[in-house]
């Protein structure tokens, strides 16, 4: 079965309020999650590859084609592309940052999510 269908399966199954910040700088961009232990973020791709940095926690990156665990303090490129969505291990602290100079909060996903 391949991860988008697994998503498919589990979406709506639980939510949580990722408590979303968004900061900008000179053609920069990033947004920090928390996502509780046991709750997802994510199922989408971008349009660039990008940094993602995880602050605090543990979490798994379930992509298409592999899973991989980390622990913060960690720094993980997402491909462009490439179907993803982070799993809570623990209660963690996730920044995705990228290249743009978009800054208006209302547009950025826009811009940066690939859209099928």
């Amino acid at each position: 079965m391949s991860y988008a269908e697994i998503m498919r399966q589990r979406e709506g199954i639980f939510e949580a309020d990722p408590c979303v910040e968004h900061y900008f700088s000179d053609g920069l961009y990033a947004k920090r999650m928390v996502i509780p232990k046991g709750f997802e973020a994510g199922q989408h791709a971008h349009n660039y590859s990008h940094l993602s940095i995880l602050a605090k926690g543990k979490v798994v990156v379930l992509t298409d084609n592999d899973q991989t665990e980390y622990e913060a303090p960690a720094c993980i490129e997402i491909k462009v592309g490439v179907n993803h969505v982070i799993h809570a291990l623990e209660d963690s602290e996730w920044f995705c940052v990228h290249a743009t100079e978009e800054t208006d909060t209302n547009k950025v996903d826009q811009v940066l999510i690939k859209r099928n």
